[in-house]
């Protein structure tokens, strides 16, 4: 009784709040021979203002709703918790179930995934689960962070460097971001085959953390996602020749970055680079023709070096042939070539870069 009094209570103070604040925005608005359609529209708006993001959960104890495409999406009952599980049908294939009315940009998403394989004792299988946002209506684009809990024990260091990864549907796979950033886009993580895994993926414009099991220490950080795309569905992916779970999947928004593509790239930058060999400094002038981008690098690795790249809706990839310094006290001096990705945002701009054979690290620059 007193649990219903108190919230009965509270209910009246916050419509008693709210009617006075609303009677004084009436009063003040009057005062100064407002009209009435105006107050109303004001009032709207100030209760739009303060209305918090929606939240969205899917508990996936049924498949009601599941956009599902080249895939098997059942409701069972998995390790004593009801959930979705997720199957495809062939070899080598992935695969993804949209979550109904989901349109993200910037927030929290997070889920609970398990992962068992079904290929032959014997045979080495990883495994491949993850969660996409950003995704197109047609799922031909979007953002993905996914596991590979086979690969957290492994023996060789490298392949345990392969227990969480990033990629950028369909232009930046894990083949190609591997071979051109080594290191960058995975990492290592405590992982076990047929365990609940808590996943948290934190996005804020064009950056985003991968947390596990409740760890407010991110597994991976990608600052300088690689699709074009601000904002879309929500989804779990899968591979085949494995049964992937997914319970629990929280969607909570934030108030998005104030971010659009197409950001020019032609003019003067004066560019910053810290790196694992140490910083530089240097200046770029540059020019665009369509999506092909020419110009020049003064500094560090040489003056006047002709820069050759191109352009896709503000995201840049550039490169040049240098010299490392002779005075550098890492790396041998010598003629190097430089690569450089990133996006352009309005006069400012920033990515990775590295000098092959030399350096790795990341650019920030300015328009001057």
């Amino acid at each position: 009784m007193n649990k219903s009094r108190d919230k009965s209570q509270a209910g009246c103070e916050v419509t008693t709040q709210m009617t006075t604040r609303q009677e004084a925005v009436r009063l003040i608005l009057l005062k100064h021979g407002l009209s009435c359609s105006a107050i109303l529209l004001l009032a709207a708006s100030c209760l739009f203002a303060e209305t918090p993001p929606r939240v969205q959960t899917f508990p996936l104890r049924d498949t009601a709703g599941l956009i599902a495409s080249k895939v098997k999406p059942e409701a069972v009952n998995y390790q004593g918790r009801k959930s979705v599980r997720i199957t495809i049908e062939g070899e080598d294939r992935e695969g993804l179930t949209l979550l109904p009315g989901t349109d993200f940009q910037d927030g929290a998403i997070e889920a609970d995934i398990a992962l068992k394989t079904t290929v032959q004792p014997g045979v080495r299988y990883p495994g491949f689960v993850g969660i996409a946002f950003r995704v197109r209506p047609d799922s031909s684009h979007y953002e993905l962070f996914y596991l590979r809990p086979g690969n957290s024990a492994a023996l060789d260091q490298a392949m345990r460097n392969h227990s969480v990864q990033y990629v950028s549907a369909p232009d930046f796979g894990w083949y190609r971001l591997r071979r051109e950033w080594p290191w960058v886009y995975e990492s290592h993580a405590e992982l076990a085959m047929e365990t609940w895994t808590k996943v948290r993926i934190e996005v804020a414009g064009r950056a985003a953390k991968l947390y596990l099991n409740g760890s407010d220490k991110p597994s991976l950080v990608v600052d300088g996602l690689k699709g074009e795309d601000l904002h879309g569905a929500v989804g779990l992916w899968s591979f085949s020749d494995e049964e992937a779970y997914f319970s629990n999947v929280r969607i909570t928004p934030a108030v998005p970055q104030n971010l659009k593509n197409e950001s020019e790239v032609a003019g003067s930058w004066e560019m910053r680079y810290s790196s694992d060999a140490g910083g530089m400094q240097a200046l770029m002038e540059l020019h665009r023709d369509g999506n092909k981008v020419t110009g020049t690098w003064s500094g560090s690795l040489g003056e006047g070096r002709g820069i050759t790249g191109t352009w896709r809706n503000g995201y840049v990839e550039l490169s040049f042939a240098g010299e490392w310094p002779k005075e550098s006290q890492q790396g041998t001096p010598g003629p190097v070539n430089a690569f450089l990705t990133g996006w352009i945002d309005g006069d400012s701009g920033k990515g990775r870069m590295r000098v092959e054979g030399r350096s790795d690290g990341a650019w920030v620059g300015k328009r001057k």
